[in-house]
C-alpha cells in the first residue's frame, strides 16, 4: 500500500510560523504515522482522534482527525483510504496550538463540508 502525504497552503503557513524544533517534531510525528499505516493501520487510527461533523450531514462521518504532535501542538488531517489504487492519502490541513484547535477545525470543516451540505439539500 502506498502512502501519500499532501499538505495544504494552510498547513504550510502554520508550519512556517513554528520554531525549528516544533517543525521537526511535527514532520517526524506525521512521517512516523504514515510509515506505520500499511502494517499497523489500527494502531495509527488509535493515535488519531476523529473530529465530529459540525452538523449531521445525512449520517456521514467526518474524515478529519487530529494528531497530537506534542503537549502544545496538534495537526488537523484527513485520512482517505483508496483500495482501488492501493493507497492511503494523508491530507494535512493545519498545525495549531492546542488552544486554537477548535477554531481551526471549524474553519477546515466548514470549507470541506459546505459543498457536501449544499449538494444534499432538497
Amino acid at each position: 500500500m502506498d502512502v501519500l502525504i499532501e499538505s495544504t497552503r494552510g498547513f504550510e503557513k502554520d508550519l512556517a510560523k513554528l520554531s525549528e524544533d516544533e517543525k521537526a517534531t511535527a514532520i517526524q510525528k506525521i512521517n512516523d504515522r504514515a510509515s506505520l499505516f500499511p502494517t499497523q493501520k489500527a494502531d495509527v487510527y488509535r493515535q488519531l482522534r476523529r473530529l465530529p461533523l459540525l452538523s449531521n450531514i445525512n449520517g456521514y462521518e467526518s474524515s478529519l482527525y487530529t494528531l497530537r504532535v506534542s503537549q502544545k501542538l496538534r495537526v488537523i488531517l484527513a485520512v482517505d483510504e483508496d483500495p482501488i489504487f492501493g493507497q492511503v492519502i494523508f491530507t494535512l490541513f493545519r498545525v495549531v496550538k492546542r488552544d486554537d484547535l477548535d477554531k481551526a477545525y471549524k474553519g477546515v470543516a466548514e470549507s470541506l463540508y459546505q459543498e457536501l451540505g449544499r449538494n444534499l439539500r432538497p
